[in-house]
């Protein structure tokens, strides 16, 4: 058996609000834990660290292990260390989910980039980097529309789009605009907008 390591604290805070909350589950979910009792929370190998020290202790771990770590796009927080002691062991996989913004460290190593700095040092990308889009927070196109049919549009002015992807921002401009939206506009960093 290979132990789980769970190294977010938000992730960790959002995992303790849905085991408490299973009226935000969608149907499936609420089927497999209230209907047939299985909890991914918690198995024997799934091990939360909280706090600093238990975070630190994983990198001393010889063998094999899974660390789920909240990725910040590999910019920031605990990841950074964990990719630090990794990322140049080839038995290791980088598994990036979701959405990685151009010149962050988690694109270039979605990119293929085979040195990196992190902390400011540089490091041979010798694990293997692999990705999955499934897990983005990010709505498509028709969750997006969805939502807003919900909305009472008569007062909507303006849409900003502020993140995403130059083509993807171009694209939902366009699909938002031939739904009838009466302006779209796409946020340009640093300009100051009047609302």
């Amino acid at each position: 058996s290979v132990p789980i390591y769970v190294d977010s604290p938000m992730a960790i805070n959002a995992t303790s609000i849905f085991q408490v909350h299973p009226e935000c589950y969608d149907q499936e979910t609420y089927d497999a834990f209230m209907v047939h009792h299985k909890n991914p929370f918690g198995f024997n190998e799934l091990h939360f660290a909280s706090s600093v020290e238990e975070s630190k202790k994983i990198n001393e771990i010889n063998g094999p292990a899974i660390i789920i770590s909240a990725d910040g796009m590999c910019e920031a927080g605990r990841i950074l260390h964990h990719l630090a002691n990794n990322i140049q062991d080839a038995r290791n996989t980088i598994l990036l989910v979701g959405f990685m913004a151009a010149e962050t460290l988690g694109r270039r190593l979605m990119d293929g980039q085979k040195e990196v700095r992190i902390f400011g040092d540089r490091y041979k990308v010798q694990a293997r980097v692999e990705q999955i889009h499934a897990f983005s927070a990010h709505a498509d196109y028709e969750e997006t529309w969805a939502w807003l049919q919900k909305m009472d549009r008569s007062m909507l002015k303006k849409i900003f789009l502020v993140h995403g992807e130059d083509d993807a921002l171009s694209a939902l401009k366009t699909f938002l605009l031939s739904k009838g939206i009466p302006e779209v506009e796409i946020v340009e960093p640093g300009r100051e907008y009047q609302l």
